[in-house]
């Protein structure tokens, strides 16, 4: 008994010095056993431009990583001369139809105008000496290098409130001789859907969702970047109500789902006039056909507001109902500003209609006309209700009602993929990090439930010992 109670002290002994030595909060020991994450591998990116072996030097290297090209055309090309550098701009700088303004380019530091400008083509050309427009020269082992940049600092068009596209800055170089490749692919953000809905009594149901770009369904992401097209579809759910037409009456831009707040910009306006399309730099415009007369599409131009970091907009519209026989009226419309024919061109009904969007005074003309749908003791009243009865059952209808979709996230080619990645490698530490910390409590405390065992059954032992 001697022996097995020299043996148990010892044992005790060594339990309680690895316990006394083990420090819980010094992971340094068990990192090899902790599952870290690998970085995201980058998407392959489609290659721009792959110089040719056979390509004579000098030659040229764009970095067009900013843009996001979706077309073959390349929109920067670069010539590099003898003593100069010749660079041709697309005024589709991002590949999206829409053209930049040719004022908005400069190049290098010292801010460099364009030399000449083709309208037929569409192109700014820009030539500079190799010394010229603060260019800076590298030497290599075997190369000599002349490095510029190509600066695009948009300005506000029509609306100084709002941006449509973001500022770039490509770099340029020409090597005399090496060959090299450069490459650009957009990055796709990944958002949740979102949708909107304002149920009224049970009997109108009014909605706004973001759709996809051919409306076959809801757009799955609400994450958009600049130069692209927003879908939105208004709906109206009628129950058993007659045949009702559906009209967005304005809609407005806010940095919160406050339609009154500030900075607020207008997207449809005036009873139905979508003045978001009377801008140069912008192709928004009402869906026609509308697939349903309870149903009526749009489409706006992505942008964000100027100066504000939030990137993001909500889009509060006011959707009314009139009776589907009714005429549509300056009160009652939806129009578009065709920049073709220079005119506003209503979804249906007549053009004169549309008349007074560019005027403003749609609610005086509305008011001159006349109707004789059941509808209008109650259209363009908020939220009012017309009680009547058919058959001795109350019927309430409501006409109109404001429904926000929001927000929408605006993005730059590079920051919702960084942002993203950066959020989801923190949230992975913090969880690797709270496992281990969680191990090495629970180590512990079996350690000293082992040395409690162990001390109960020697005492029990020699108290044994010492009766026999």
């Amino acid at each position: 008994m001697g022996y097995r109670g020299s043996l148990g002290f010892a044992l005790l002994c060594w339990v309680v010095s690895g316990v006394t030595c083990y420090n819980p909060w010094d992971f340094s020991r068990i990192d090899s056993a902790v599952w870290r994450p690998t970085p995201r591998a980058e998407p392959p990116q489609r290659q721009a431009h792959v110089p040719s072996l056979a390509q004579p030097s000098p030659w040229a290297r764009v970095d067009a990583s900013q843009l996001r090209a979706v077309s073959l055309l390349q929109p920067v090309t670069v010539q590099c001369e003898e003593a100069q550098m010749v660079i041709t701009v697309h005024r589709d700088l991002f590949g999206t139809g829409r053209l930049i303004k040719a004022a908005d380019l400069s190049l290098g530091q010292a801010t460099c105008r364009y030399t000449s400008l083709n309208a037929a083509e569409n192109t700014v050309t820009f030539a500079a000496g190799l010394h010229e427009c603060g260019s800076t020269l590298q030497m290599t082992p075997d190369s000599l290098v002349y490095s510029t940049s190509l600066n695009y600092n948009p300005t506000p068009a029509s609306n100084p409130v709002i941006l449509r596209t973001n500022p770039a800055v490509i770099p340029i170089e020409c090597h005399y001789p090496r060959k090299d490749n450069v490459s650009s692919k957009a990055i796709k953000p990944t958002w949740v859907p979102f949708s909107s809905t304002l149920s009224a009594e049970e009997r109108l149901d009014f909605s706004l969702h973001l759709m996809n770009d051919d409306w076959s369904a809801e757009r799955p992401s609400n994450g958009f970047q600049l130069g692209e097209v927003m879908h939105i579809q208004a709906d109206v759910h009628t129950g058993n109500h007659v045949a009702l037409r559906l009209f967005v009456d304005s809609c407005v831009a806010t940095l919160s789902p406050d339609r009154d707040s500030s900075p607020r910009y207008a997207v449809i306006d005036f009873n139905g006039c979508l003045v978001d399309g009377r801008s140069d730099d912008t192709t928004s415009a009402f869906i026609s056909p509308r697939p349903r007369q309870d149903s009526l599409q749009f489409m706006v131009d992505v942008f964000r507001f100027a100066g504000d970091a939030r990137n993001l907009i909500y889009i509060t519209c006011h959707l009314k109902v009139t009776a589907a026989e009714q005429a549509p009226d300056p009160l009652n419309k939806a129009c578009s500003f065709n920049k073709a024919g220079n005119i506003w061109s209503p979804v249906e009904g007549i053009r004169d209609i549309c008349r007074c969007c560019e005027t403003g005074n749609c609610a005086f003309l509305g008011g001159q006309s006349g109707r004789g749908s059941p509808l209008d003791r109650w259209s363009g009243r908020r939220f009012q209700r017309d009680v009547a009865s058919r058959h001795g059952e109350p019927l309430v209808r409501e006409a109109e009602a404001d429904v926000v979709v929001g927000p929408m996230i605006i993005l730059d080619t590079d920051q919702g993929s960084r942002d993203l990645s950066v959020a989801q490698m923190e949230a992975e530490k913090a969880a690797s990090e709270g496992f281990s910390s969680t191990a090495g409590l629970i180590s512990v405390a079996a350690a000293i439930a082992l040395a409690f065992i162990t001390l109960g059954i020697l005492v029990y032992r020699r108290c044994s010992h010492s009766s026999a």
